[in-house]
């Protein structure tokens, strides 16, 4: 696959069954947050606020979700049973898409970022 230049492009790159899946995924980022940013982050779909909060992509057998390592962290208990590492997990095409845990993950993610932002600027501010 070449680079794509947007998330369209990726999604549209895979067979139409891989394509609805990435696109429930997508949607599922979306609600949970609704003012992050498509972008095109190592060749993967992402969404982005103050700074990156989850990557996807589609793999031979799997989905792959990268909510970065704290995002896997304070859910390895809903996690336990896929296949997951320090900064992502696997959801498995034989399996249907636990969407509402991507879900929580991502307003966690997004709980996150904004707390570190919020962090940042009470620093600029009080150091000015």
């Amino acid at each position: 696959m070449n680079k794509p230049d947007n998330t369209e492009e990726y999604i549209h790159s895979f067979p139409p069954e891989i394509q609805q899946l990435l696109e429930q995924v997508r949607e599922t980022i979306r609600e949970a947050a609704p003012q992050a940013v498509e972008v095109i982050s190592y060749q993967m779909p992402a969404f982005k606020m103050n700074g990156m909060l989850v990557w996807y992509a589609a793999f031979t057998a799997h989905i792959g979700f990268f909510p970065k390592a704290s995002g896997i962290e304070a859910f390895k208990d809903r996690l336990s049973e896929y296949k997951w590492a320090k900064g992502s997990v696997q959801f498995p095409y034989n399996k249907p898409l636990p969407l509402s845990l991507i879900s929580d993950i991502v307003k966690f993610r997004l709980s996150e970022d904004l707390q570190k932002s919020d962090t940042k600027l009470k620093l600029k501010y009080r150091d000015s």
